[in-house]
């Protein structure tokens, strides 16, 4: 199979996925839930926006007939100049009074529908701080932030024009129809004739429409999806030259995305001829119908005017509400996938009245614990476990064994599926999340970096901490050597992800990370993996003060950085197959025995 086949499948199987486009109605309980954001501004600005919007539309439907009722058949036809120059300055006045109207009724509006996406953007924001890990296993980077930002961007002109369109344009057409039907009833139903047929056609229409807006976002999600991981997996790709078929993949999406747009845009763009197709049938009948009735004595000149006022103002609104509903259709597509996620229930929760842990002793026990990531196989099988306070446990054991399931456990990023993990006798289930997060710290092999400086990545285990205590933590764990060295000290910026940093100098901010949030219980996830031998044991020398008191935990593939722990326990397959200190596992002679000897015959071949 070719790399852009295989890239094709992959893109058919993401299409399906979480993103398929759905063939469902129009859900109106979702897009009052998405309208009660508006409502914090529902006693300011909103009726502002709406007084404001009906002084307007009172002007528009007052004009026509001030020019063609009363201008036309009383001012006009009597030849009354002193009239008509009140009824000039009487239209003016209204005209100006409904820029003023109009002017407020936006700058309102623009203030309500800023703050609405700002609300929604923060709400949805803080709610994924708080989803588990399962949630993003289950979804790239890209796709989320598909979420934050474009599809809360794309609602910003359903609020601040769409919502106050809609309310104008149905009080319009409202108004137009009943001026017209008490003016000439028989009139008014003659060029109403043709909304019937309208309707049929415009419903069809607005179907297909929703459709295809609905795939433009999914093609939209994939190809920011495709450029994150591009982006975040650049370097393996230009390892292994694959740049050609990188871009021909992206190139496909951007294709299948352009195909998208180019067939929502035509089908939105067939709703507007149609609707002036509509007028151009209403005038005919106006025209007809009009002039009979005028040779009739059924009405005067005046009133065929204001009609055909009238009759080019009520096919207007029609078309913006066919924009409007075009509106609500990417609102729903968006606010679909918006809601997805706020509904979203954590599946690690925090129970009602969970209990705030004020200060931790270290002392962890598992007992029965299972645990599965899918229905396939076990990480962990029956485990039981003490972790004595102040303790230091090694987790040996080969890949996929057990041991970084076991320290999620006890972050608690994840809930075990049976039985139960406890600190100082507490279930971890009955405690804040807060509580259990504060006092346990943990350091990874793949360390981030945020985008800032020196200062304030090490601070950001303990935003209150003062420079001292930085500068402290820092030369504690041999990290002050190398920052004293760059060019602003600890005020350096580095660049997204820590670029400028070499693999150890990272880890080792990571190590004054969370040193300096200062926790009971600290886990070293193959920490010291990206480090070299030297400055692994100038760390392995300052740990020996700063774990006194401590429960440490420490996953390490290079056995020679445990000889020191209190108890080694090796896994195998998600089970405790032995555990104790480095002698007494040596002189078993088991699976940590054969383990060191691989490794230091490892060690001799190279």
């Amino acid at each position: 199979m070719t790399e852009k086949s295989h890239r094709s499948k992959k893109n058919s199987r993401f299409h399906y996925s979480l993103d398929s486009a759905i063939e469902k109605p129009f859900n109106w309980p979702q897009m009052t839930r998405l309208f009660s954001y508006m409502k914090p501004y529902s006693k300011n600005l909103l009726p502002l926006a709406i007084i404001a919007m009906i002084i307007s539309t009172a002007v528009r439907l007052t004009t026509p007939v001030l020019i063609g009722v009363y201008a036309l058949n009383n001012v006009i036809y009597q030849r009354d100049m002193n009239a008509l120059v009140h009824v000039v300055v009487l239209i003016a006045g209204l005209y100006m009074l409904s820029w003023l109207a109009n002017t407020l009724r936006i700058r309102w509006m623009n203030m309500l529908g800023q703050n609405v996406i700002y609300d929604l953007r923060q709400s949805l924001f803080k709610h994924i701080q708080r989803l588990s890990h399962r949630f993003f296993d289950q979804r790239s980077a890209g796709s989320i932030l598909v979420r934050v930002t474009n599809d809360v961007n794309s609602l910003q002109d359903l609020f601040t024009n769409g919502v106050i369109n809609l309310l104008m344009d149905v009080l319009l057409l409202i108004g137009i129809f009943i001026i017209l039907f008490v003016y000439s009833p028989e009139l008014t139903l003659a060029i109403m004739v043709i909304l019937p047929i309208m309707f049929v056609i415009s419903t069809s229409l607005r179907r297909k429409i929703r459709r295809s807006w609905q795939v433009v976002r999914i093609k939209q999600s994939q190809i920011n999806s495709h450029l994150n991981e591009s982006i975040q997996g650049i370097r393996v790709t230009q390892s292994y030259t694959q740049e050609r078929e990188n871009m021909a993949f992206f190139n496909e999406m951007n294709e299948d995305n352009f195909k998208a747009w180019r067939n929502a845009t035509q089908q939105n763009a067939m709703f507007r001829p149609f609707v002036e197709m509509s007028n151009a049938i209403g005038t005919a009948i106006l025209i007809w119908y009009g002039v009979t009735l005028i040779q009739s004595g059924s009405i005067d000149i005046g009133t065929f005017v204001m009609f055909a006022f009238f009759l080019g103002m009520f096919w207007e609104p029609i078309s913006r509400l066919g924009q409007v509903y075009n509106q609500l259709l990417m609102g729903m597509a968006s606010s679909e996938r918006i809601f997805e996620f706020l509904d979203e229930k954590p599946s690690v929760p925090e129970k009602d009245g969970a209990k705030d842990m004020k200060q931790m002793k270290g002392h962890i026990t598992f007992e029965d614990v299972e645990f599965a990531y899918d229905a396939n196989r076990k990480a962990l099988d029956g485990i039981n476990l003490e972790m004595k306070q102040g303790e230091t446990v090694a987790l040996v054991g080969h890949t996929g064994s057990g041991k970084t399931t076991i320290v999620n456990l006890i972050s608690r990023f994840y809930d075990p599926t049976s039985g139960s993990v406890k600190i100082d006798d507490h279930d971890l289930r009955d405690l804040t999340l807060d509580s259990i997060r504060q006092q346990v710290s943990i350091v990874l092999q793949d360390t981030f970096i945020f985008s800032g400086t020196i200062m304030e990545n090490i601070r950001f285990g303990r935003p209150d901490a003062s420079d001292e205590e930085v500068k402290r933590a820092a030369e504690m764990v041999g990290a002050s050597a190398f920052i004293e060295q760059l060019k602003n000290g600890y005020e350096t910026e580095v660049e997204e992800r820590g670029n400028i940093l070499s693999v150890g100098e990272r880890q080792l901010l990571s190590f004054a990370r969370a040193l300096l949030a200062d926790p009971q219980i600290l886990i070293l996830d193959e920490a010291t993996a990206s480090i070299d031998t030297e400055t692994e044991q100038k760390i392995q020398n300052a740990l020996q003060t700063l774990l006194k008191g401590r429960t440490a935990i420490i996953i390490a593939h290079r056995l020679s950085t445990i000889r020191e722990a209190d108890n080694i326990i090796v896994l195998d397959h998600g089970q405790i197959v032995e555990q104790g200190n480095h002698e007494a596992l040596m002189n078993h002679q088991g699976h940590y025995y054969n383990l060191v000897r691989a490794q230091f015959q490892a060690m001799e071949a190279s």
